[in-house]
């Protein structure tokens, strides 16, 4: 999945925050309802502006980051 055509940082739209490109919809909303087990089916019904491939983009983008990233967890 090519993310970087789906996801854009712009420091004018929503603070900065990672979003999917043509929307308002920043990709921590789109991995919070995944992880909360709501169907790519009702996210793209509550967003009419996101794709499928957005979704899918978003969850390219959250990988990527989590390889980049050494997180410390403690028993």
């Amino acid at each position: 999945m090519e993310w970087k055509k789906y996801i854009t940082i712009d420091p004018a739209i929503c603070h900065g925050q990672a979003v999917v490109k043509g929307t308002r919809i920043p990709v921590f909303v789109i991995l919070d309802n995944l992880a909360a087990g709501v169907a790519a089916e009702e996210i793209l019904k509550s967003y009419p502006t996101l794709s499928a491939e957005g979704i899918r983009a978003a969850i390219a983008y959250a990988a990527e980051i989590a390889r980049e990233r050494i997180v410390e967890i403690r028993a």
